[in-house]
């Protein structure tokens, strides 16, 4: 008997503005503004000796701007000026700011530069 699969549910794309703190789950087209690598260390696994990296990029689209944390090989898909879809972001708190994260479990894919201006205002909390 055949097995049918559930139709994947279309993505249904954020903006900066409307994240929340503490949400997970988020879509989101943004442009990267800056990019700056925070952390490079190597870390024994096992036999092999691997690049622990993270790097805090400033991403936004026409509402605003935010930060991502970027881990390892998403750090080299932020460079400046790219426009990036960041699939199952969420946000986490920091020293009382959100800062924007895809884990394991969502995706950083490079797509076509975005027609958007980014508006050079940072979200805190919720608000801009």
């Amino acid at each position: 008997m055949e097995e049918t699969k559930p139709a994947k549910r279309k993505p249904v794309f954020k903006k900066v503005d409307q994240l929340k703190p503490d949400t997970k789950g988020h879509t989101l087209v943004v442009k990267v503004v800056s990019s700056k690598i925070v952390l490079q260390k190597a870390r024994p696994d096992g036999i092999q000796v691997r690049q622990m990296r993270i790097a805090e990029c400033l991403v936004g689209d026409e509402t605003g701007t935010i930060i991502f944390t970027a881990r390892n090989d998403q750090v080299d898909l932020m460079t400046t000026g790219t426009t990036v879809i960041l699939r199952n972001a969420k946000i986490d708190m920091f020293k009382g700011s959100m800062r924007l994260a895809v884990d394991k479990w969502g995706r950083v894919e490079v797509t076509e530069p975005a027609s958007f201006a980014v508006k050079k205002r940072q979200l805190v909390a919720g608000r801009i």
